[in-house]
């Protein structure tokens, strides 16, 4: 039992090891997802995962003077909580966001193109939204209105800019218009009427 004891231990201790070797292995000229159009404008393109905040932090101490973000094929993100951390960073330094004719962005990445200080897209670009769930095999509208699950997720749209009143009709829109495992593509109308744009 004592062997067992100490070999669990020595797992969890190369785990953690493996862990920051991992994070240690984000070099300053790794950009992830982000490219450069040019000194002012950053691409987005791909999956966005939780090495997400560091990415942008190499990106903008390199491209210091970009103040416009395109978002091409975004499906999505598999870390909320870094996708919002990066976010808040990329809007507190004054990005514009757009969506070319041909850009695909759906659940997290919405979350992203939200972070626009102004936001534009052309027509034939697709934003899609669905219902999240977490690791317990619950989906977003398990939990009634105004429970505390659903906080996160308004006070980041209200950090976006949104009023309280927007963030919680576009949040509570998004988690009934698809399911969890499903997507909903967004009119025009539904854009407009969620403030999307600005």
């Amino acid at each position: 039992m004592k062997n067992l004891a100490n070999n669990l231990l020595l797992l969890l201790f190369v785990g953690i090891a493996f862990s920051a070797c991992d994070k240690d292995q984000i070099e300053a000229d790794d950009f992830g997802i982000f490219s450069s159009l040019d000194d002012e404008t950053v691409i987005i393109e791909g999956l966005i995962d939780s090495d997400i905040p560091e990415y942008w932090d190499n990106y903008i101490a390199n491209f210091p003077n970009t103040n416009r973000m395109i978002m091409k094929d975004c499906p999505g993100s598999t870390d909320d909580i870094a996708n919002w951390e990066a976010a808040r960073a990329i809007r507190n330094h004054g990005l514009a966001t757009h969506l070319p004719s041909d850009a695909v962005i759906a659940s997290g990445a919405v979350d992203l193109f939200l972070c626009g200080t102004s936001r534009t897209r052309e027509a034939g670009s697709q934003i899609g939204v669905h219902a999240w769930a977490n690791g317990n095999n619950d989906e977003a509208t398990d939990f009634p209105v105004g429970d505390p699950e659903h906080q996160g997720a308004i006070d980041y749209y209200v950090d976006m800019g949104f009023t309280l009143e927007d963030a919680e009709a576009f949040y509570y829109f998004t988690i009934n218009a698809a399911s969890a495992d499903d997507i909903h593509w967004m009119t025009d109308e539904e854009i407009d009427e969620y403030k999307l744009l600005k």
